[in-house]
């Protein structure tokens, strides 16, 4: 044969033999007729090197993501077992409860973009208590002198964490009597900083000993900001104190029911007689209406409260209380952040899902393994003679073999007409490369 080495035979091409997936009764991998060794043994390593190697547990990057598909068992194993139709049903059931579950995450995060609040009732407590002066020669202050505390809580609190006082508030102010404590010290200021520590009170101590009448300034920490309509516009709007985004929303309503925007031109707002007096303007863009808006919002009202520090021991006893409505942060919030965030039963259902993908590849395997002995049991001689011409293709695309083994592997393949010149030239090819390896060593060139 050409290409094949002096003196050489030519090995006889195995087959495998036996169901597919299980190992082959036979021996090694056949070599390609002809080759060297030397270039025959990267091929197999190659070949037995992912054979050698045990599968790995962990996932790794580049593996195929596995999909809701690969859990549906063929039609043709429902055909031959009736009873998976219940496993059907529940991968069905699987799909809907997925899709319910992943659309109500959505609409979780869509809310918690949203500001979640409820009003809760904030009660104030205002006490005070007095000390008299001492005479001398007795212990303690020799001035008389009066303290006012300001505390509260939230009523009706069922989170566990209790808020601090001082958290509902971005400032307050103490305006005590002028004509008593003078125009430099009458007042007491606390305003919220970055770095200010929460407080469950306040307590304020100056010296006297007659009732003195105050004046007490809450401003609450509003979260997001709200602020006070111009009072023109909230008559208009019916809207007093509000969120930006609440205000704009307002505004877009009464300019739609009215039918303010321009039909031809989208981006501009006719204005009626009372928007001319607000925004003193006879026609204003869409754009515009933020910048415009900015100066008529103020400040909210602050909360005021008088209140009276008695210095009678009769009422010292005696506290001041007072309700005000407060928003706070809605306990639904804090459960549906925890919800999303929550990864307790992730690794669960993964391992759930890995063992389901894992059973429906064994039951396709068992599915292929029964029809193999199912064919074979019904027609042995056809089966085997066909399944030997299916492995000996598969062969030739293994090995990468040119022609038909089985026929070069018989003496008559050689007796025939063209043996004696492939022959001939192939003796002629290896006289012509052995001459030119002569006249590099010799550097001469034969004639």
């Amino acid at each position: 044969r050409p290409g094949m080495p002096p003196g050489g035979r030519m090995p006889m091409a195995g087959l495998q033999v036996g169901p597919p997936g299980a190992p082959p009764y036979g021996a090694a991998t056949p070599l390609r007729p002809g080759l060297p060794q030397a270039m025959m043994d990267p091929f197999r390593k190659r070949l037995l090197t992912p054979q050698a190697q045990p599968p790995m547990a962990t996932p790794r990057r580049g593996v195929k993501r596995r999909k809701m598909a690969d859990k549906v068992l063929p039609q043709r194993i429902r055909e031959l077992v009736p009873e998976s139709q219940a496993y059907m049903d529940l991968l069905a059931f699987e799909r809907k409860l997925d899709q319910t579950i992943a659309r109500k995450r959505m609409e979780i995060q869509e809310a918690i973009k949203k500001p979640l609040t409820q009003k809760r009732k904030l009660r104030i407590y205002i006490s005070n208590t007095f000390t008299p002066a001492k005479e001398e020669g007795e212990g303690g202050e020799r001035v008389a002198s009066w303290e006012l505390r300001v505390e509260g809580k939230l009523l009706e609190d069922p989170s566990k964490q209790k808020r601090k006082f001082s958290s509902f508030f971005k400032s307050l102010v103490i305006e005590l009597d002028k004509e008593l404590y003078g125009p430099d010290n009458h007042l007491v200021e606390w305003h919220r900083m970055p770095t200010t520590q929460e407080t469950d009170g306040f307590q304020v101590k100056r010296p006297g000993d007659v009732n003195v009448k105050c004046t007490l300034l809450l401003m609450l920490d509003h979260q997001p900001p709200q602020y006070k309509l111009d009072p023109r516009l909230a008559r208009l709007l019916g809207v007093h104190t509000q969120t930006r985004a609440s205000i704009m929303q307002a505004l877009w309503l009464y300019i739609k029911h009215n039918k303010l925007q321009d039909s031809h031109e989208k981006e501009f707002i006719n204005c009626n007689r009372y928007f001319r007096q607000i925004f003193n303007c006879v026609r204003m863009r869409f754009s515009e209406i933020p910048m415009k808006l900015a100066g008529l919002l103020q400040h909210p009202d602050p909360i005021i409260i008088n209140h009276t520090i008695s210095v009678d021991p009769n009422d010292q006893k005696k506290t001041a209380c007072y309700d005000i409505d407060v928003e706070v942060d809605d306990p639904l919030k804090a459960q549906m952040s925890n919800f999303l965030a929550s990864t307790t039963n992730q690794q669960e259902i993964a391992s759930l899902d890995a063992k389901i993908h894992e059973t429906i590849e064994s039951i396709n395997q068992l599915k292929t393994q029964r029809d193999f002995m199912l064919s074979f049991s019904n027609n042995p001689q056809d089966f085997i003679q066909e399944w030997i011409k299916s492995q000996r293709r598969d062969l030739k695309i293994i090995t990468d073999v040119i022609g038909n083994p089985e026929e070069e592997r018989r003496a008559e393949f050689y007796q025939q007409p063209w043996a004696q010149e492939a022959v001939g030239r192939h003796i002629f090819a290896k006289v012509q490369q052995r001459r030119q390896e002569l006249e590099q060593v010799l550097g001469i060139r034969l004639t």
